[in-house]
């Protein structure tokens, strides 16, 4: 497990395979489908394929992805956190997704805010941006809390809903 930051309260490192039960749990919890999308995963083998196939497929070739957010006491994985470079935006992008016992307890703040300090100070990356949907209301209140600042409505793809673009100023 390789760890890419720490925090006062969380580890940030690189999905393994072996985080395929927790994926398949988070990718399937109602908000993740709502504000990201169903994304079909629906057994073991297609967390692991979503694992090869996105964040480990994002560090070979970027050097970044998603991480996985794990609480240091006692190692209890909460979610996702990390940087995306998407074909459809000119910039990479942060996103985010916690399981819904672990929201409002400031871990998605911690987790984001060590994300951001990664890009900068590790990864050199000068523009930030990240998407939401426009009544995802958490995340543009995390999105704002973090510095960023709504841009414009965007749509990355024909057959889906405009997103709100957010940019670190």
């Amino acid at each position: 497990m390789k760890i890419v930051a720490e925090t006062e309260r969380l580890q940030l490192c690189h999905l393994a395979l072996s985080d395929a039960p927790f994926v398949l749990e988070l990718v399937n919890d109602p908000s993740w489908i709502r504000f990201i999308g169903d994304r079909g995963i629906r057994t073991l083998a297609q967390a692991e394929a979503y694992l090869r196939e996105g964040p480990m497929a994002s560090y070979a070739e970027h050097g970044f992805g998603l991480y996985l957010v794990r609480r240091t006491v006692d190692g209890m994985r909460l979610g996702m956190c990390g940087l995306i470079k998407r074909p459809s935006l000119p910039h990479v992008d942060i996103g985010f997704a916690f399981l819904p016992q672990f929201t409002g307890q400031g871990y998605a703040f911690e987790a984001a805010m060590a994300v951001l300090h990664h890009a900068r100070h590790d990864l050199n990356l000068t523009t930030i941006v990240a998407i939401t949907a426009p009544d995802n209301q958490r995340s543009i209140n995390l999105l704002q809390k973090l510095g960023l600042h709504y841009q414009e409505a965007i749509t990355l793809a024909k057959d889906q809903p405009a997103v709100s673009l957010f940019r670190l100023m």
